[in-house]
């Protein structure tokens, strides 16, 4: 996100190498005639949506036209569970072709550029990323996590995986994965007049074969050198072994610590729990930052650092070869996992010496942690979107802590829990509650303790004509005790007032609520979709070592408005105006702030690696 006052200036497509465009694709089995497929599915294969509609529930206010999703995302495949699958079929959709009817798509002047540049994802591609096989009994669970899976992929904008019988048979299928790209090409700037002017350029599905490479670029006249660059390059799924794998170097990095400029080199390798069938979890992230003086800052005022990172964890999900027979549809799990990290300073601020601090310390741990688990999904719409499929969790999560910290010279046992209950009510409501605690043990005595706990709630969408309006509330409370080493709880964060960048403001207790009313309106404007909405945070904030008494209030309202367009793959522009009744002498108490990388899918993993209880981050 740009500073306040800076203006997007444009967002930019770029062109593939003509080789590139025509590599070889890895050819599929030769089951069956695709034509003959389709002319057997004609009865709807022209409307993915409306099969995939006609087994979940419709909400009852929606129009007639409306494939608005609401249902649990494994009821459309229960009718065939336990049957023979016998032949799957992959049929990739480009970013311009409709779901709603397969046989219509955009032949703007725009759409038929984009085509030139775009390149719509290869079968083979959507194949490794399949959990589901042929000749095996279909599990109606394991079928709709991999289509959550499959929506869940940055270059993917929807996906289905339809199940149709087999005429003269009553004990086998026929299975197809339909999906419909984002168009993966994109970029963008900022500028501050000629003095300061920022690029970024990416190609998220490169060829079409699940790979993201990214450039970028800045020129600062008041930077030293004048020039900054950066470039990263990610594959998805490296070999059918659902392991995702980056790379990436930058000399302007803005760190997630300090207001330092940092050059970062990195590698790091990843592999989530796809699915509760899934056995293993983990990643393993290397990488080099070191802070350098770019914009000439006084020597009395400069954070000099140089760190390594190892970070490794990996996990295994208990008593699964039990649970992997082709029918099985119990849903709970235990998964194991342990970590190790190590964050190694070799160069700390002269401002920091030797004292605690939570970011200039070096700092290891070997942590385990078991998990106990169970999480289904509900397939909805209009919660980050704008009208795509959104998956919705619904289940439990139970995870216990233990370990070892050392920070600096101490070091320290931890213990930590973290609860989550994901709830969707039968009319559309989405609740996720939560507790977090731990802490550490020295000298018999607790450390830097920490409680949090609170909910988030999506509301059921309301209808206003053709206007769909959804409520969000997100409210914690959160307590830290004896604290030695930790930050302090502030509300610049997740859990306190958006917008609020100050880091002044902090204390031992904090309550916060937000409160957001989002109207998705029914118009677009090339291609745009808008929710305009109104919104207020308040939290109270009391000192660490004072009484409640003396807490301070703190409130932001305004309002503003998302901007998508579901066809590109560009995350949703926002434009919000904030006003801080009482804001500290180092912040604004008003401001407007142009946003063009919010998060348009809801995000819930199976599990995370185990770590030690966040109190100012989600």
């Amino acid at each position: 996100m740009q500073p306040a006052g800076r203006v997007i200036l444009f967002i930019l497509f770029f062109g593939i190498a003509a080789g590139a465009l025509n590599a070889q694709e890895v050819k599929l089995p030769d089951t069956l005639d695709l034509k003959k497929l389709r002319f057997t599915q004609n009865k709807f294969v022209n409307n993915i949506f409306q099969q995939a509609v006609n087994s979940v529930t419709r909400t009852p206010e929606a129009n007639a036209d409306e494939s608005y999703l609401n249902g649990k995302s494994e009821d459309s495949y229960l009718p065939y569970q336990g049957r023979i699958i016998r032949h799957i079929f992959i049929e990739p959709y480009g970013f311009n072709w409709s779901f709603y009817d397969t046989s219509a798509r955009d032949n703007s002047r725009a759409a038929k550029i984009g085509s030139k540049l775009h390149h719509t994802t290869r079968r083979f591609v959507i194949r490794n990323n399949l959990f589901i096989e042929e000749n095996t009994r279909l599990n109606a669970f394991m079928l709709a996590d991999n289509e959550r899976h499959i929506r869940s992929l940055e270059f993917i904008q929807d996906a289905r995986i339809l199940v149709n019988e087999v005429p003269g048979t009553s004990d086998s299928v026929d299975v197809t994965v339909y999906t419909k790209d984002l168009f993966s090409i994109g970029g963008g700037g900022g500028s501050n007049g000629l003095n300061h002017i920022s690029i970024n350029l990416y190609d998220a599905n490169f060829v079409g074969m699940g790979q993201r490479v990214e450039i970028s670029g800045l020129y600062d006249y008041n930077r030293s050198p004048n020039f900054g660059y950066g470039a990263l390059y990610r594959k998805t799924n490296i070999g059918h072994s659902f392991i995702d794998g980056t790379a990436g170097y930058t000399v302007m990095n803005m760190s997630d610590y300090t207001l330092e400029e940092e050059a970062t080199e990195y590698v790091s390798l990843s592999r989530r729990l796809v699915s509760p069938y899934s056995r293993f979890a983990g990643w393993l992230t290397i990488s080099h930052n070191e802070s350098h003086n770019a914009y000439n800052t006084p020597d009395s005022n400069l954070l000099e650092y140089k760190y390594n990172l190892f970070d490794l964890w990996a996990g295994y999900n208990l008593g699964i070869r039990k649970l992997t027979d082709d029918i099985n549809s119990k849903r709970d799990r235990k998964f194991l996992a342990l970590r190790y990290y190590n964050r190694f300073f070799t160069d700390i601020p002269f401002q920091v010496n030797n004292r605690f601090n939570p970011v200039f310390n070096s700092s290891q741990a070997l942590l385990a942690q078991i998990t106990l688990f169970r999480q289904d999904y509900y397939k909805t719409q209009y919660i980050y979107g704008f009208g795509t499929t959104e998956d919705l969790p619904y289940g439990y999560k139970v995870a216990v802590t233990a370990g070892w910290h050392k920070q600096l010279s101490m070091e320290r046992p931890y213990a930590g829990l973290n609860v989550t209950k994901y709830i969707a009510t039968p009319k559309g409501d989405f609740i996720e509650a939560y507790l977090r605690t731990g802490g550490f043990l020295y000298n018999s005595k607790i450390q830097d303790g920490g409680l949090l706990f609170g909910a988030i709630l999506f509301s059921r969408i309301h209808f206003w004509n053709s206007t769909k309006i959804r409520q969000y509330i997100n409210a914690s409370y959160t307590q830290l005790y004896n604290r030695v080493t930790t930050a302090p709880l502030a509300i610049n964060n997740f859990y306190g007032l958006r917008g609020f960048l100050s880091d002044s403001a902090v204390g031992g207790q904090r309550i916060s609520l937000q409160l957001e009313t989002e109207f998705f309106l029914h118009f677009k404007i090339l291609g745009f979709q808008f929710a305009p909405f109104p919104y207020i945070d308040m939290s109270l904030l009391t000192p660490e070592h004072g009484s409640f008494s003396k807490s301070s209030f703190y409130t932001s309202v305004g309002g503003g408005v998302r901007a998508r367009n579901e066809h590109l793959i560009f995350e949703t522009i926002e434009l919000r105006a904030y006003f801080f009744p009482v804001a500290p002498q180092d912040m604004s108490g008003f401001k407007v702030i142009l946003n063009a990388n919010i998060r348009y899918r809801y995000s819930s993993n199976f599990i995370a690696a185990p770590d030690l209880v966040q109190l100012n981050n989600y």
